[in-house]
């Protein structure tokens, strides 16, 4: 596959590209995000500060660590679930429950910029870090928070996860084929918006540290408030009408003709967005007789009569292949594109040039093909620096890196306070 640069476990892919191979600082370069989240949106949050610098320290209970390592699929003994949110990423594997494992919660957080996590609200004050305490020791810590439903009302302490929050925030009643069929994302879109907005968050904190004396901010959002947020005009229909908004499966909600159409051999998805493009549109097609009908003539009329204009546009794209459809609509400047498999996705040539797979090393010596982060920085997209952690692997790192010396490190070992990798282990 086209664009997999091959990069160490602690190196950036050779070749990559990226701003720090080129000895460019990315924006979040210095600043350091004790990772305590699991699961989905705290990882895929602090994946994404990773991805502009930011050094991630991922504090997993030794017990297991983080819950997604033991989530399908697999490759090997390796969760592709957790791989896929955590590069760029240290682990250290501590014992949270013993009073020495707290003490070095406590100061990893008391040394770093930014402190993530997902449990239920109330559980972080309960582990020795409450925010409170916290910021008398380190005022400028920005400590971001994720739930399932947020910090008051009745379910504040309940446990949410992703379906749950898709359902109750009307996403799945607007999804599917009709309003008997309410269906979910096939990808887990409340855990990943909630990171994102986390993220924002993080960064708008950091920013403002520098002109309110240097103070963090506490940040936080929930799954069912990030689906609320992105019900967009849906929601908003309700709101301000009172209408109930539906599913129209592959169809726009509002727009026509934009949606999923026959062709004569592969469904194409048209997005007919303005007046201009309904003009090119007939033309390309060769139906005039679709521009002059007055059942057509402005969008809210095309959208008024979807069925009889869906009927009427398949019955000329079914003459011709899709591809050459999705040809001729691109070249007029009109949206189009085919309906990919993600085989066909990541060998569209298009993905490619992007170059958003990069292969790294884990600390195994097994290659992992990587989706590198979405951003790009001056013009440059963010490198995958380091493969996902084993447990524990980098233990003794930031255990040096707070100040203790081998024979401690060893002590806290040995007690099983911390644990090493076995494979980092051997190379000590």
């Amino acid at each position: 596959m086209a664009g997999n640069n091959m990069a160490g476990n602690n190196a950036l892919p050779d070749g990559g590209g990226s701003p720090a191979a080129a000895g460019a600082a990315l924006p979040l370069d210095g600043i350091t995000v004790m990772d305590l989240s699991r699961a989905l949106a705290g990882p895929y949050c602090t994946a994404l500060l990773g991805d502009l610098g930011a050094d991630i320290i991922k504090v997993e209970s030794a017990k297991g660590g983080d819950s997604t390592r033991s989530w399908p699929p697999f490759e090997d003994e390796h969760s592709l679930y957790f791989d896929s949110t955590n590069r760029n990423k240290q682990s250290i594997a501590v014992d949270f429950y013993s009073e020495q494992g707290r003490t070095l919660l406590w100061d990893l957080a008391v040394q770093a910029d930014v402190l993530v996590e997902n449990f239920r609200p109330g559980v972080l004050a309960t582990m020795g870090l409450d925010p409170d305490r916290l910021r008398l020791v380190n005022p400028g810590l920005v400590i971001a928070s994720v739930s399932g439903f947020g910090t008051v009302g009745p379910l504040a302490q309940a446990a949410g996860l992703d379906q749950v929050a898709q359902g109750m925030s009307g996403l799945m009643s607007v999804t599917g084929p009709d309003a008997d069929s309410p269906t979910r994302v096939g990808v887990p879109v409340m855990d990943i918006y909630a990171g994102v907005f986390t993220a924002v968050g993080i960064c708008a904190s950091l920013a403002g540290r520098a002109g309110n004396g240097g103070e963090g901010h506490q940040v936080g959002t929930s799954l069912l408030e990030a689906g609320l947020a992105v019900s967009a005009f849906q929601g908003q229909n309700y709101l301000s009408t009172g209408a109930v908004p539906v599913p129209q499966g592959n169809n726009h909600p509002v727009l026509s003709p934009y949606g999923v159409f026959r062709t004569a051999d592969i469904p194409a998805i048209i997005a007919v967005g303005n007046q201009a493009h309904w003009q090119k549109f007939c033309g390309i097609i060769g139906a005039p007789e679709l521009e002059e009908d007055p059942r057509f003539a402005l969008g809210r009329d095309r959208s008024e009569h979807r069925a009889e204009l869906t009927e009427l546009i398949e019955q000329k794209l079914v003459h011709r292949p899709g591809l050459d459809w999705i040809e001729s609509f691109r070249a007029a400047g009109i949206p189009t594109g085919p309906i990919y498999t993600y085989a066909q996705a990541f060998e569209d040539p298009q993905v490619q040039a992007l170059d958003m797979v990069q292969t790294v090393q884990r600390l195994d010596g097994s290659a992992l093909p990587l989706l590198r982060g979405p951003l790009s920085i001056d013009g440059t997209a963010a490198g995958v620096r380091k493969a996902p952690p084993a447990l524990g692997e980098d233990t003794r790192s930031v255990l040096e890196n707070l100040g203790l010396d081998e024979g401690q490190i060893a002590g806290l070992v040995e007690a099983g306070i911390v644990q090493e990798h076995a494979v980092e282990a051997a190379r000590s």
